[in-house]
């Protein structure tokens, strides 16, 4: 049998934002039932996001463990033309093996 190919959607990733912390820890932990979670912020929302996670391990998801953390710089054109680095980052939450 064949291994299928993993394709990586938006589904099971929950871009933070300016919105309260569980807010996006309730969205994460609809996608926690079934697969990884990836959590995604640039910028002031990067700790929020670190929040998010440390909530979703500590109080609501037990035995949920980190996956692959990616953090990067995205240069971003803005309105008069200049160049300005954003900082982002990429947290994978992975759920408990049940």
């Amino acid at each position: 049998m064949a291994k299928k190919k993993k394709v990586e959607d938006d589904t099971e990733k929950v871009f933070i934002g300016k919105k309260k912390s569980m807010s996006y820890v309730m969205a994460a932990m609809v996608i926690l039932n079934d697969n990884p979670v990836r959590l995604l912020a640039r910028g002031r929302s990067i700790s929020r996001a670190v929040d998010v996670a440390e909530i979703l391990i500590n109080k609501f998801v037990r035995g949920a463990t980190y996956g692959e953390i990616k953090i990067s710089t995205e240069t971003i054109t803005n309105e008069d033309n200049t160049q300005t680095n954003v900082s982002s980052i990429e947290i994978e939450v992975i759920p408990p093996k049940k």
